[in-house]
């Protein structure tokens, strides 16, 4: 990003000016043993090059700055659903009876609603909150074509095939809606590792069972989900 080119340009100002600050002193130092008798004892003093001075500094500086804007990205995950209040005006997330946490991002419009019975089809992502919002299910992936469209998630609620959790959160939803749900285990993988939705890939696989089939870790998931029919 722009600001990471600036702090590495600041730090490369500063690492010439302490290399030549270094120059300095070595030719200070140079002239200094030049002068003394040929019987005195002197201390030698390997100092490194202008040129390997600034490429360490460099190299050290585009580090830090890279971890940097990893932490970064990696803390929106940390914070999603705790927030004491809604950032810049954004509705909070509400919690329901079962754990589940849901917040709109987009509400949808038509006369029907998903509930007990519906027949809905989204588009949907599914993250891992345990890794820092690895994606481990995603409807795209699903895509027999090859035209990148993918294929949503069909299934009719309360037939048991999907979360419960995941299912619960979608409730009240209509069709174009858009919403973020954070399913915790006991009502999401932790309890029922075999429901839908299951990883498309072998890499969304490989994530999903690096959390569900490890009991030490937080097995919360949240899913951000479209509705694309409804009936």
């Amino acid at each position: 990003t722009a600001r990471q080119l600036l702090f590495i340009a600041a730090i490369a100002a500063a690492l010439l000016s302490a290399a030549d600050a270094l120059s300095i002193i070595k030719s200070s130092s140079d002239t200094t043993r030049s002068h003394k008798h040929k019987h005195d004892v002197t201390t030698t003093c390997n100092y490194p090059s202008r040129r390997n001075f600034v490429q360490f500094g460099l190299v050290a500086a585009t580090s830090m700055s890279t971890l940097s804007a990893n932490a970064a990205v990696d803390s929106q995950f940390k914070e999603v659903g705790q927030q004491e209040r809604p950032p810049e005006g954004e509705t909070p997330f509400s919690t329901l009876s079962n754990g589940v946490q849901i917040k709109d991002f987009r509400q949808g419009s038509g006369p029907e609603t998903i509930q007990n019975g519906s027949r809905v089809e989204l588009t949907m992502k599914g993250r891992l909150l345990n890794l820092n919002g690895v994606i481990f299910y995603d409807t795209k992936s699903n895509d027999p074509n090859g035209f990148g469209e993918g294929t949503p998630l069909q299934f009719t609620v309360g037939d048991k095939s999907v979360l419960p959790g995941l299912e619960s959160g979608l409730a009240g939803m209509k069709k174009g809606g858009i919403r973020r749900i954070i399913v915790p285990a006991e009502v999401g993988y932790g309890a029922f590792p075999g429901l839908e939705p299951q990883p498309l890939t072998d890499v969304e696989r490989r994530a999903l069972d690096s959390v569900v089939k490890n009991p030490r870790r937080d097995q919360t998931v949240m899913f951000d989900c479209k509705v694309e029919r409804l009936k």
